[in-house]
């Protein structure tokens, strides 16, 4: 199947590409730096050997900083550990910053290469899918500190973004369905065809090689890119990929982040979802489907009942939540993305039975 690119029009604009065996394309664009600085995790560490090995053929100086998986990753000690490597490896404003893995990997990475002198080259390679159609896309780079969940970052558009979907054959089934939960996002959000592809047919959008997996991620990625192209700093717009995320990064911290991102996220749709509805913004029918497409990837759509207050105000300290008011990106269908502030104390308790553990 051949590769699909995707424009991302921003403030410095560049390219999605999207295919399998991506290593002589991201070579070609890493070998126009002398030195590569590749920030990975070691579960691809076969990946990266592919990449660091075309990159020297191709004259580059590799330097491999392994961190740790997920968000044991994103601290402000490894951040320190890797700015030190940067500097005993010489790499300058001419070198470039590779990130390799998951979400939390190429968050960490962009976030070095944004920081190092000021700000220097980055080159995104998301492994997982939650990555490929979120985290690896759009410019966002974070850490996480004790108050929260990327509350210290920056924007910082990559040189280039490759998304090899081979990779996914080594990714464990439950890492696929989390990132399925983005995909999903989109489709609520702004392409309905995304849910329609899942719903049609649950087991066909686990096919790596197959034309549908390759579908939704390039919709999901389109989806992003254009919302990156009119608002790269979430003025606006770009809130709206925010959906489910509310009470999602305050699952994730009550779960000290041993929650995978995209079943939090999931619960949190659910929970948006019946939220609007006591806002008279979507029917039972729409909430109903809402469960039954999460449902149907094999995600959560329940959580524990007797934490809406801890999770509530955790809500409050999220960096989307303005002048200490609680706001929530809903819909007013699907497709129509809206925000609703404010919503009261029973608002919040009657969609919050929705998603409780019976």
């Amino acid at each position: 199947m051949a590769a699909t690119v995707i424009d991302v029009n921003a403030a410095h604009p560049y390219h999605v590409r999207i295919g399998s065996h991506l290593v002589p394309a991201i070579a070609e664009l890493g070998g126009r730096f002398r030195n590569v600085g590749i920030v990975y995790q070691e579960s691809v560490s076969y990946f990266v050997a592919e990449i660091a090995a075309a990159l020297r053929e191709n004259g580059s100086v590799v330097h491999l900083f392994p961190v740790p998986d997920a968000e044991a990753g994103k601290t402000l000690v490894v951040a320190e550990e890797l700015w030190i490597k940067c500097g005993k490896a010489g790499i300058t404003r001419a070198d470039v910053i590779m990130g390799v893995g998951g979400g939390a990997a190429t968050d960490l990475a962009g976030f070095i290469a944004s920081t190092w002198m000021r700000g220097i080259a980055f080159i995104s390679c998301p492994t997982s899918l939650l990555g490929m159609v979120d985290a690896g896309v759009g410019g966002k780079t974070g850490i996480n500190n004790v108050i929260g969940k990327n509350l210290v970052g920056t924007f910082h558009e990559p040189q280039g973004v490759f998304i090899d979907l081979h990779v996914l054959h080594t990714l464990p089934r439950a890492e696929v369905v989390s990132g399925m939960a983005e995909v999903v996002k989109c489709g609520f959000i702004a392409d309905q065809r995304i849910l329609e592809l899942v719903e049609d047919n649950p087991a066909a959008i686990f096919d790596v090689d197959g034309p549908v997996l390759h579908e939704l991620v390039c919709r999901s990625v389109q989806v992003k890119a254009d919302v990156v192209s009119c608002d790269l700093r979430e003025s606006g717009l770009r809130e709206n990929l925010n959906y489910g995320h509310t009470l999602a990064h305050a699952i994730e911290q009550r779960e000290q982040y041993l929650w995978r991102h995209g079943n939090a996220v999931a619960v949190g749709m659910v929970f948006a979802a019946a939220l609007a509805r006591t806002a008279g913004l979507l029917t039972d029918a729409e909430v109903d489907r809402t469960r039954h497409i999460l449902s149907a990837v094999g995600l959560p759509t329940s959580y524990d009942a007797g934490a809406l207050e801890e999770l509530t105000s955790t809500m409050y300290s999220d960096k989307k939540n303005r002048t200490g008011v609680l706001r929530f990106v809903v819909l007013d269908g699907f497709g129509k993305p809206v925000r609703l502030e404010n919503p009261t104390p029973e608002q919040l308790a009657a969609a919050y039975a929705d998603v409780s553990e019976h």
